[in-house]
């Protein structure tokens, strides 16, 4: 990833990149699961700065990248174990995970192992969907669920969860109800449409304090003019401008960990779509606690 040093654990580093390439759990089109080669390839180009923000990582933070976690994709709940024993292993050496997915389901068992550390978390959600669904087939764990199953094993802290860009038709007349209900904050993508993100984000900042929060970026959370590649794409979705507001956004929060998922590269010959995961997966790195301005 970004050309940077590999190493097979997280010892010694603050930050790690790390893939999980499963697709298990999607619904619709697969492919995530070739999400972390893709992103590492379109990665090459990113460099050193980000001139924008003045923000240097790389001169603050030892970085690597420790590979992919190894799952099963014969076997969705068994893949959720081994994610969530891997990233125990992360935490527990003090390193902060920025993943590369993977379908969304990946985000219950990264949840399960840091709020085992730092307690329940915030959340920043950008997404075109809520994925709090409670099953679908019968089966409760699918990346349309992860959310849900954080809300009822106590992972997130509810009053800290904002979720943005969120759109598309739906299965229920009111489909953000239990987010509702949850206490969590529902920004529709409507609500975004041809403004600044940096007055919404202001108010994020706030309602996070300075307690853990995790950022959680579903690609398809973007318009699929600009992120064809993902397997459940919806119309009229959020810039690659207001993305970048929503991450630098979170500078000064106490982040604890980032996620990218849903990168399906066979449906975006282009390759666009991970060159667009591989920059916002450094805009997070850019906006981590410890980030040297110059």
């Amino acid at each position: 990833m970004m050309r940077l040093p590999v190493q097979a654990s997280a010892e010694g580093l603050d930050v790690a990149f790390v893939g999980v390439p499963l697709d298990t759990g999607t619904s619709n089109r697969p492919g995530a699961r070739f999400g972390p080669r893709q992103i590492r390839a379109e990665s090459a180009m990113v460099r050193r700065y980000n001139g924008s923000t003045g923000a240097a990582p790389f001169d603050s933070l030892r970085v690597a990248d420790i590979g992919d976690v190894n799952v099963n994709l014969y076997n969705l709940p068994e893949s959720c174990r081994l994610i969530r024993e891997s990233y125990q292993e992360i935490v527990a050496s003090g390193c902060v995970p920025l993943t590369l997915g993977g379908d969304h389901t990946i985000t219950y068992p990264i949840l399960q192992a840091l709020a085992a550390k730092h307690g329940p978390v915030g959340l920043v959600h950008v997404d075109a969907h809520t994925d709090t669904g409670d099953s679908a087939l019968g089966e409760k764990i699918y990346h349309g669920s992860p959310f849900r199953r954080c809300v009822e094993e106590g992972l997130l802290d509810c009053g800290r969860v904002v979720q943005i860009g969120i759109r598309g038709s739906s299965y229920d007349p009111d489909p953000h109800q239990y987010c509702r209900e949850q206490g969590f904050r529902v920004v529709p993508a409507e609500e975004c449409w041809m403004k600044s993100l940096e007055p919404l984000m202001r108010e994020v900042r706030a309602q996070m304090g300075d307690k853990p929060m995790y950022i959680s970026f579903d690609i398809d959370g973007l318009d699929p003019a600009y992120a064809p590649g993902t397997g459940t794409p919806e119309i009229a979705g959020l810039t690659p401008a207001q993305a970048l507001e929503i991450i630098r956004g979170c500078k000064g929060l106490n982040i604890v960990g980032c996620d990218l998922v849903e990168v399906a590269p066979m449906y975006d010959v282009s390759g666009n779509t991970a060159l667009l995961g591989a920059n916002l997966l450094f805009e997070m790195l850019c906006v981590l606690p410890g980030v040297k301005t110059l």
